[in-house]
């Protein structure tokens, strides 16, 4: 697994906001720090409640110069719904191919409900140079971050 230090893997993929772009981590951080903030599957009770926290924050974010994203394995399309139900202002990043759960070392199964391959929820943070400034993965899936640690450890990277 990726840790503090460690430089973020790069990649390019899908981008929901609002409409479908690309997404490519290196070319990004020329704007500055970044959250990946990745999260097991739209639409469920947890990620809900993940996503909208960190839109409650995301002005204090934006105050740092730090961009938010969340990351999951669901489709452009359907993480443009969820963005779109829940009024989030940032982007989500489709990693439907699970190249990126997978670079990261964030990968898990659901084996109760047969679904394999979704993204452990975790949240790194990465400065402007792309190395890992701070990194927080649950083993279980109904734990959340710690906003208020997330936010402080993007402000400082910022």
């Amino acid at each position: 697994m990726v840790s503090e230090g460690d430089e973020a893997p790069d990649f390019t993929a899908p981008l929901a906001n609002g409409d479908i772009g690309e997404f490519t981590l290196s070319e990004q951080l020329d704007e500055g720090p970044l959250v990946l903030a990745f999260f097991p599957g739209a639409f469920t009770s947890v990620c809900t409640h993940e996503m909208n926290a960190f839109q409650d924050d995301l002005a204090a974010f934006e105050d740092a110069g730090v961009s938010v994203y969340g990351v999951s394995v669901d489709s452009p399309f359907a993480q443009n719904e969820f963005r779109e139900q829940l009024g989030l202002e940032f982007a989500l990043i489709s990693d439907s191919g699970k190249e990126i759960i997978e670079a990261y070392d964030v990968s898990m199964d659901f084996e109760s409900l047969g679904v394999p391959g979704v993204a452990k929820r975790s949240v790194f943070v990465v400065d402007g140079d792309g190395t890992i400034t701070y990194a927080w993965v649950s083993d279980d899936p109904g734990v959340e971050p710690e906003y208020d640690e997330v936010l402080a450890a993007a402000e400082e990277a910022a």
